[in-house]
């Protein structure tokens, strides 16, 4: 595979720490296009194996707007079926340029490991005293091993070492969108962490029309229905959580976007510093960045102070925990003071539900945020556009929530882009079909 490609697999398994580097044939991208097409295909070719397969979309970490996504796809303990989790921020940049296209991680470690991929390069490592640290403590300590702070982290903490089923993958100091307990699969595997950097460079078959395109693309968004928006406040009213803003604004310093993606679906909250503070605070750890709306809505609906939830949420993302699990367990178990929950966070185990539509990991809302898609107003379309919509973005390497305000991403666009990049001649009647397939898990 020559264009917006590593074209790398890499075959790791842990029972013999033995990896094994496989091309990504060009047939196979034909026949599945990339991203959950491919890790699909991966997971179901070594099911025997019970493997966790990582891998990033087709125009992942290149100048489409929104290309931000990588995917762990694995079956759920939690609900028994297949299923994707979205990694955004920048792990799916540093990913697809970390000299591999996709991940098949196999068997169980009998101690403890972690991996470490870059340059094209993939290594199992002793994490000595880092097994036991939360997932904040873990990224600190492997970035200070490989002498480099850009380095993302895929982590997990005591829940996925203790085996919770609401065990979340995290990402750096921050959560994942992870419903589907894939912490726990990290756990029993004895995987502490997966270090990325990418350093490398993607060919593209036809450069000049393809940043053309992107370019075109991009001022046609911004001034699309998301322009001139930002962070979860905006989401959340537009969802109709209409006092969203008197809530959370007060403690809400800055918003951060993800790798290329025009709208900050992330804000950071000061939880122990001033607000209103504009110079770099003297704090180590002041506040915590919010990626995930359903588990700050979870905790708002108990009844705590935004203060309060920015604060569960942090110890969530320490402990390696689904917030939006955690809020739900809270609420069956009538906990809903800071202290009780805080005491509770490291013994939550379930069941619960995920509320999954499909394999897609239910983190992204449900319906449109700030756009018309030409849905039904009565919101009877909403579940079935918003699967093939997903299954779309989990394709091409689309932001999933950004994929929800962004009809200017239309599949005709991105299939184009796709034949620009690649000059595969990839047909509307391929991705149809991958798209049944996807969805079908």
């Amino acid at each position: 595979m020559d264009y917006l490609s590593s074209n790398k697999i890499a075959i790791i398994d842990l029972g013999t720490a033995e990896i094994i580097e496989e091309e990504l044939d060009e047939g196979l991208v034909k026949e599945k296009i990339g991203g959950a097409g491919i890790t699909t295909y991966l997971y179901q070719k070594y099911a025997a194996d019970e493997p966790l397969v990582i891998g990033s979309g087709l125009l992942t970490g290149t100048l489409v707007p929104g290309s931000a996504l990588a995917m762990i796809t694995a079956k759920s303990p939690r609900t028994g079926t297949l299923g994707h989790v979205p990694l955004t921020l920048y792990a799916g940049m540093e990913l697809k340029f970390s000299g591999f296209d996709y991940l098949v991680i196999k068997g169980r470690s009998e101690k403890p490991v972690y991996l470490w991929l870059h340059d094209g390069i993939a290594d199992l490592q002793d994490p000595g005293d880092i097994w036991g640290k939360d997932c904040g403590e873990s990224t600190e300590a492997v970035r200070k091993i490989v002498g480099d702070d850009l380095v993302q982290v895929l982590s997990i903490g005591p829940s996925g070492e203790g085996g919770s089923d609401l065990a979340a993958v995290s990402v750096n100091f921050w959560g994942s969108g992870d419903r589907f307990g894939f912490g726990k699969i990290f756990g029993e595997k004895k995987l502490k962490l997966i270090a990325v950097r990418g350093m490398g460079l993607l060919e593209i078959a036809d450069p000049e029309a393809f940043m053309g395109q992107c370019q075109e693309l991009l001022n046609r968004i911004k001034g699309g229905a998301c322009a001139g928006k930002k962070g979860v406040v905006e989401m959340a009213t537009a969802l109709g959580e209409d006092d969203m803003g008197a809530w959370l604004s007060p403690i809400v310093h800055r918003h951060k976007a993800c790798f290329n993606t025009p709208y900050a679906t992330n804000t950071f909250l000061f939880l122990d510093e001033d607000p209103s503070l504009m110079k770099e605070t003297e704090k180590t750890d002041p506040g915590f960045l919010i990626t995930d709306l359903g588990g700050l809505l979870g905790f708002k609906k108990l009844g705590l102070s935004a203060l309060d939830s920015g604060r569960i949420l942090r110890e969530c993302a320490r402990q390696g925990l689904d917030p939006a699990g955690a809020a739900d367990l809270c609420l069956k178990s009538g906990l809903k003071d800071l202290e009780g929950i805080k005491a509770f966070l490291p013994q939550a185990k379930g069941p619960v539900e995920t509320q999954a539509k499909g394999p897609f990991s239910p983190w992204a809302p449900s319906k449109p945020i700030f756009a018309d898609f030409g849905l039904a107003a009565d919101g009877s379309q909403d579940a079935a556009w918003w699967i093939r919509r997903q299954a779309v973005a989990y394709l091409f390497g689309i932001h999933p929530i950004f994929a929800l305000m962004a009809p200017e991403l239309s599949e005709e666009k991105l299939l184009e882009l796709a034949n620009i990049g690649t000059g595969l001649g990839l047909t509307a009647e391929t991705l149809e079909q991958v798209i049944a397939e996807v969805i079908k898990g």
